[in-house]
């Protein structure tokens, strides 16, 4: 077996996918791009969504499992008297109903909106990269196949009505949606319908956050096109964890997989990780002197890179290697 070759690059951008792409098709565009077989992404959004999209690249793509528990901000255009298949205009519509009257009032639908806050369990779309028995439940579904969908937990922190625009001549609801991850927006616009008694899809999504990631954040796949590895990301600010840098004996303990003292200093973003300093008197970083949890997760940086994360164990009272990275993770221009 040929020994694969060490990559060129190791790191972390954020794409605004354009509505028309698949997840996938972005991740060969960045795969022709960097020339990089190990890329992935850490969110699915669906084809007809755009927004925020984080993408890893190189020995990056092992931080996929620590990405994906983040809450998320969409703004979606919730089309009333509207059913389809795939519980947005992508699909074939298989319902139309009209719509009440009192949908067209804003008020009525800002107090309808708060019956859908706070936590619930919510049913999947049938058209979901939901696996059951091994297979995607959207593959299933186009060849026919029954699938059996479980109502899964998930939290509506907020709702906000932004407006009240027309989709085919129907009523059509723009809002601003904060939810936990695992909530399909597809999901709400039809539970939406179904309440009001006419039905409802999604007309348009878009991702406006994840976490602490914005748009403003994310480079097109045009501009990735231009500044390549110019466009990484910090690692550290999307993990959201505290973090120590290495020193010569620690580097030693690295190299081997060897635990490190619990009683390294630790620090932390001063406020937005995204954003440059505030001013010119507040660092991007301070000392974190809280005292570590079990089991948290901390990032350990050398030679300017994202080299392992640690995780903390009181039994040991020391911080033992959960991820290690023989090729560090590009921090960016940070």
């Amino acid at each position: 077996m040929a020994k694969r070759v060490p990559s060129e690059y190791s790191l972390v951008i954020a794409v605004d996918k354009p509505s028309g792409m698949s997840s996938h098709d972005v991740v060969n565009r960045v795969r022709r791009i960097f020339g990089e077989r190990r890329v992935g992404h850490t969110g699915t959004l669906d084809p007809l969504a755009s927004g925020v999209l984080q993408v890893c690249v190189g020995p990056a793509a092992r931080l996929d499992k620590y990405l994906v528990d983040h809450d998320k901000r969409y703004e979606v255009l919730v089309a009333l008297g509207i059913e389809t298949e795939t519980d947005d205009v992508a699909g074939e519509v298989i319902r139309t109903a009209p719509v009440p009257d009192q949908a067209a009032d804003a008020d009525f639908a800002r107090s309808f909106l708060e019956r859908f806050v706070g936590p619930q369990n919510q049913m999947p779309p049938l058209y979901s990269a939901i696996k059951v028995n091994g297979a995607k439940a959207c593959d299933a579904a186009r060849k026919g196949r029954v699938v059996e969908l479980q109502p899964r937990p998930v939290e509506i922190y907020s709702l906000e009505l932004l407006d009240i625009e027309a989709y085919e001549g129907r009523p059509a609801w723009r809002i601003a949606c904060h939810v936990s991850k695992g909530t399909y927006i597809r999901s709400l616009a039809r539970d939406i319908g179904a309440a009001l008694g006419c039905g409802a899809t999604v007309a348009e999504l878009r991702r406006c956050a994840v976490g602490g990631l914005a748009l403003d954040a994310c480079v097109t796949l045009g501009q990735l096109e231009e500044c390549r590895e110019q466009a990484a990301i910090d690692p550290l600010a999307l993990l959201g964890i505290r973090f120590l840098f290495a020193d010569e004996h620690q580097e030693k303990s690295l190299a081997n997989g060897g635990k490190l003292s619990a009683r390294s200093p630790l620090y932390q973003f001063n406020g937005s990780p995204f954003k440059e300093r505030v001013c010119s008197c507040m660092p991007r970083i301070r000392e974190s002197e809280e005292l570590l949890a079990e089991g948290e997760l901390v990032g350990v940086v050398q030679n300017g890179a994202l080299k392992a994360i640690y995780c903390f164990d009181g039994d040991k009272g020391a911080l033992v290697p959960d991820c290690v990275f023989a090729q560090g993770v590009s921090r960016g221009c940070h």
